[in-house]
């Protein structure tokens, strides 16, 4: 008869020493999480302290979380009777398949080395990269972090951001406001272009060097349509575009300018012209 009694013993021990491993390991997870968190709290904080260039603390302390949490997964693999040595040389290989697998991955962690080495933006920066415009919040090692005007974080790939245009709005002191103003065919334009160019220049955060401008951009059936083109710094951007836009409303809906709009010739022929000119 099978011997129930030593099996169980073996199981039990078996079970002990198992759950001791996996107790060790989860106690070793939540400890290890605590002092990486710990660190990367510090290294922050020092970097601050020091005046450090915002965009490559972050850079490095994000690298410096992705280091330590690789040597506490080997850690932990240890708990287990893993050899180290043995995972570090499976780690490289599996290394070089994911690499093949992931090129995507690994062009994103070089691109964002170039972005941090090249600079053409850093943290705080309001851009327009990779389809997206907002300020950068971070740039990590495979994305960068960007807050859109709506308030909304995105994540973009570092080699979209580095493969892509870039349109830098803070690297120059002040941006121009592109705005147009239909005017009626009736109206006169050097008056209506006057008016507007004074009402835009008593909005709060308007440049005057350069001055606001305003001029004939095209022409419609309706009448000329004006280019209204005031300058502020990029943080007054939207709230000189909305105050610019009610600057032509207010001013266009004033007298002496008439309300733009379509008009149409109708000429009556008497009949015996209509027969004549059969």
């Amino acid at each position: 008869m099978p011997n129930f009694s030593s099996a169980w013993v073996t199981a039990q021990a078996l079970l002990m020493t198992v759950g001791l491993q996996v107790l060790g390991a989860i106690v070793m997870f939540v400890v290890g999480r605590w002092i990486i968190g710990f660190v990367t709290r510090l290294a922050q904080k020092a970097l601050t302290r020091e005046h450090f260039d915002p965009t490559l603390s972050r850079f490095l302390v994000s690298a410096t979380g992705v280091t330590l949490n690789v040597f506490l997964v080997v850690a932990i693999l240890g708990q287990f009777g893993v050899q180290t040595a043995s995972f570090a040389a499976l780690l490289a290989g599996a290394g070089l398949a994911i690499g093949a697998a992931w090129s995507g991955l690994l062009a994103n962690f070089a691109a964002g080395i170039f972005l941090i080495v090249l600079r053409p933006f850093k943290v705080g920066d309001f851009i327009t990269a990779g389809g997206v415009t907002g300020t950068v919040q971070e740039i990590g090692l495979f994305v960068t972090t960007i807050l859109t005007p709506d308030n909304i974080h995105t994540f973009v790939g570092n080699n979209k951001l580095f493969s892509d245009n870039v349109q830098n709005f803070s690297s120059t002191p002040y941006r121009r406001v592109d705005l147009t103003a239909q005017i009626s065919s009736d109206a006169r334009p050097d008056q209506a272009m006057e008016a507007i160019r004074q009402r835009v220049a008593q909005i709060p955060n308007v440049l005057q060097n350069p001055a606001p401008e305003v001029a004939i951009l095209s022409f419609t059936g309706v009448g000329p349509v004006l280019a209204v083109r005031p300058s502020c710094s990029n943080d007054h951007y939207w709230q000189v575009y909305f105050d610019t836009n009610k600057a032509i409303r207010d001013t266009l809906g004033e007298s002496p300018f008439p309300a733009p709009m379509e008009t149409y010739v109708v000429k009556q022929m008497s009949a015996a012209a209509a027969a004549g000119g059969h």
